[in-house]
């Protein structure tokens, strides 16, 4: 990392679980963030098109659940193929406005589409894929929903921003996973998440402290109104008003915030990156360089892909 960085960290709400108009959605916030000089934009985990809150997720468990099958379809419907129209289009995001975009989407394989994935899917300014992660763990109610994740995008990749690289939600609980990123040699982590609780924010300032790199944390913001009228859990969502809250930030390597914790509310937290920070912060502890003991202990990563 050479330059500063001035990154968008975007809690928006996604138009839940319409594939298109969601796209739509990350294309006119990706505008205003370029407009207003970000070189890095990132959207929250499955961004596209819902995340699959437990307020309504937990039906999938019923084996004779009204609707719980149908909800699962149409969360399939709305999702990202990858490679695909929908994956394409969000390089076309990236290229129109000359940044480098990372999204959370829920994930089908063409050739496998029976599974779903929680991806983060960072695209360069080209237009290109150029890292593709899978969540290893779905957590809780999740692996009611999603498959698996592999080896993919499980590093950080050099780019003219700086190494970047990142994790979705709880596997940022996962000592190993975060250190394949550190001997990777990250330096903008995203911690792309759906945790809005305030325990949330420990983890962050611990992830920033432990990495030593800058931290961009956008969190999902979604309200029960968003969901269609004929959603078929629809039932499940009466009486609640917000089913994500958010709690975006941005952290330097010190643990310090930058930005956020935004919570309630839709908006675009900015900060700019001084790469003078890394070097400040590894004088005294260095993850995977003169804090490190190879001689004793090593992470291997199989990065196949499945």
């Amino acid at each position: 990392m050479d330059e500063v960085v001035r990154v968008a960290c975007c809690q928006v709400e996604p138009v839940v679980l319409d594939l298109d108009a969601t796209l739509d959605k990350a294309d006119s916030v990706t505008a205003e963030a370029a407009a207003a000089g970000a070189q890095l934009v990132v959207f929250p985990e499955t961004f596209v098109s819902a995340y699959p809150s437990s307020v309504w997720a937990k039906a999938l468990a019923g084996w004779g659940e009204p609707g719980a099958k149908e909800a699962f379809a149409m969360l399939a419907r709305s999702s990202v193929d990858v490679p695909g129209a929908a994956c394409d289009r969000l390089g076309a995001v990236a290229r129109a406005h000359g940044v480098w975009l990372v999204t959370g989407v829920n994930e089908r394989d063409p050739e496998r589409p029976g599974t779903l994935y929680n991806s983060l899917l960072y695209h360069a300014p080209d237009g290109h894929l150029a890292l593709h992660h899978r969540k290893l763990v779905p957590t809780n109610h999740e692996r009611l929903v999603w498959g698996q994740g592999d080896g993919r995008g499980l590093r950080a990749i050099p780019t003219p921003l700086g190494r970047m690289g990142g994790l979705v939600c709880w596997e940022n609980y996962m000592p190993l996973a975060r250190f394949a990123l550190y001997e990777s040699g990250v330096e903008i982590y995203i911690a792309s998440t759906a945790d809005d609780g305030d325990a949330w924010q420990a983890t962050l300032v611990h992830v920033a402290r432990e990495s030593r790199a800058f931290v961009v944390a956008p969190c999902h913001f979604q309200r029960a109104a968003a969901y269609p009228a004929d959603f078929p859990l629809a039932r499940l969502l009466d009486g609640v008003d917000v089913v994500g809250r958010g709690g975006s930030a941005i952290l330097a390597p010190d643990g310090s915030y930058l930005a956020g914790p935004l919570y309630g509310e839709e908006g675009v937290l900015y900060a700019d990156l001084d790469p003078a920070r890394l070097l400040e912060e590894r004088q005294r502890f260095d993850a995977a360089g003169h804090y490190h003991r190879p001689e004793l202990l090593r992470l291997d990563v199989a990065d196949t892909v499945t």
